[in-house]
């Protein structure tokens, strides 16, 4: 996702970044001693809980064409709180309680938050049944309007097509640890499975950051 705060992990996932503003003492101390090191990757699950939300979307990054948008759940919808508005993107810790739908890793270039403020790369695979709700593009761009969106709201939408993706992957670079600074950081994203009908569907996304303008550059949305 564009919002790079919602790839720092460790710092999200970790009860005693809580309690802390500054390195621990072997990170500071690393640091000082010796300044930057080879990157350091983290598994999700395996190492870290995964991302500390629900969806791939937020009030400036909806993915759709002219007819139609895409809901991307990498939790499962089910143990999405109904009352929980979507475009505030976070919900620690209720979001680590729900199982997640993707698993992949998270590289930062020094160590995770506060010692980076984002990662250089981030990477989400699906685990096989990748939960993406599709509903027309005016219906949803009608909904937003008053910027609070919740699953009780998607539900009841009369366009809605419920799909789970076999095949899913997300690479995301985020723009504040790159030169040109935040704003301009690089999303691929592609999907593909079928829709409760047997509908098989096909979902591919381009965006870039331009002198610190996120732009969609492609999205494509196929039913075929």
């Amino acid at each position: 996702m564009r919002t790079e705060t919602a790839f720092v992990f460790a710092c999200l996932s970790l009860a005693a970044c809580a309690d802390r503003a500054v390195p621990t003492a072997p990170d500071a101390a690393r640091i000082a001693a010796v300044g930057p090191v080879a990157a350091i990757t983290r598994q999700f699950p395996a190492e870290d809980p995964g991302p500390p939300l629900y969806t791939i979307l937020e009030p400036q990054f909806v993915l759709h064409t002219e007819e139609w948008a895409a809901i991307i759940f990498v939790r499962n919808p089910a143990c999405v709180p109904g009352g929980f508005n979507l475009l505030q993107v976070v919900n620690v810790p209720a979001a680590f309680g729900c199982p997640a739908t993707v698993s992949g890793h998270v590289t930062y270039k020094n160590g995770a938050p506060p010692i980076d403020p984002a990662p250089l790369h981030v990477l989400m695979q699906g685990n096989g049944a990748v939960p993406i709700w599709f509903v027309a593009w005016p219906e949803l761009e009608l909904a937003l309007a008053d910027n609070l969106l919740t699953t009780v709201e998607i539900l009841a939408m009369g366009s809605l097509r419920v799909g789970t993706a076999s095949q899913f992957e997300m690479t995301q670079h985020p723009g504040a640890v790159r030169p040109q600074g935040t704003g301009n950081g690089k999303i691929e994203l592609v999907a593909r499975g079928s829709l409760l009908d047997g509908t098989s569907f096909f979902v591919q996304v381009r965006e870039m950051g331009l002198d610190q303008v996120s732009v969609l550059r492609h999205v494509a949305i196929e039913f075929r």
